[in-house]
């Protein structure tokens, strides 16, 4: 299931100063979430595995079925939309897995991916940035939180409840946003923020990674031409508003001018505050949405 796979020099520099030791492995399989017969494998490679469960009053009423399961006491690694290659730190030290789909991407791309999740493996969070505190890392690791729910914790059901604003008697959503808008929107800020985590790093890295410095600017220069019309998008109902933050929140670790509303979530402020300060932006910005539509 699983293979070491060989670094490049430049890559190898990089994980000796983010992440030593940290085992960066081929998957031979694609996955959206590592299932447990799977995840237990990696035992081979890591020193030991501390699998993550997540209390059950994080969640609100209503949640996707992967989100439950990820939160619950089976060992599994992984979500929708945690792209080409994933970090977990459910293993120690933790591990970068490349999946099998990453053979179609460009090898500089690629490289650039990979020294992404090494980077984030050495990032350490102002505290009470994380919503889920203690329990944010299985094996109890200083280190950014592997997922969205434990970065928010138990602020989730806020988070929930700012974006679909429950009917009280039935539950149902009033703002025609439902569970997987709110699993969207929860990724979308946490890539964000781990973004602003990120950044500084990956622009410090020309002259000495030229490889994976070109890479991230290229990636942002890609992404910088949508972003001037997103919010045009959104209103012209071209682009749902999940869609549109999730692109925007994606640009943040490229240092690029976001359109507002999302400029707000570009701070220092952000960085520090974390998943107390992604709620009060969500029931800002929702609110102001469903105004716009009454």
């Amino acid at each position: 299931m699983f293979s070491t796979r060989s670094l490049d020099d430049d890559l190898a520099a990089v994980r000796d100063r983010y992440a030593p030791g940290s085992p960066v492995l081929d998957v031979e399989s694609d996955f959206e979430t590592l299932p447990p017969a799977a995840a237990e494998d990696l035992g081979l490679f890591a020193d030991a595995l501390d699998p993550a469960s997540y209390p059950a009053e994080w969640l609100p009423a209503e949640v996707p079925d992967l989100l439950r399961k990820h939160a619950g006491p089976a060992f599994t690694v992984g979500l929708p939309g945690d792209g080409t290659v994933v970090r977990t730190a459910q293993t120690d030290p933790p591990a970068v897995l490349v999946k099998r789909r990453a053979e179609g991407t460009p090898d500089d791309f690629l490289a650039f991916l990979v020294a992404e999740r090494l980077v984030q493996i050495g990032c350490e969070p102002a505290s009470g940035a994380v919503g889920g505190g203690d329990a944010a890392n299985g094996n109890n690791s200083p280190g950014l939180p592997e997922s969205f729910l434990p970065f928010f914790g138990e602020r989730y059901r806020d988070l929930d409840a700012a974006i679909r604003r429950p009917d009280p008697e039935t539950g149902a959503s009033t703002t025609g946003f439902g569970p997987t808008d709110v699993f969207q929107v929860a990724n979308a800020l946490f890539d964000a923020w781990v973004g602003l985590h990120t950044r500084d790093e990956f622009a410090s890295w020309d002259g000495e990674f030229p490889r994976l410095f070109d890479a991230w600017v290229d990636a942002g220069d890609r992404l910088a031409g949508r972003l001037g019309d997103l919010s045009g998008e959104v209103a012209r109902g071209d682009s749902d508003f999940s869609d549109a933050t999730e692109y925007a929140c994606s640009a943040v670790k490229h240092e690029l001018d976001l359109p507002a509303p999302y400029g707000a979530l570009d701070t220092v402020a952000y960085r520090e505050r974390g998943a107390p300060y992604a709620v009060a932006w969500a029931e800002k910005t929702f609110a102001a949405l469903v105004d716009d539509e009454e």
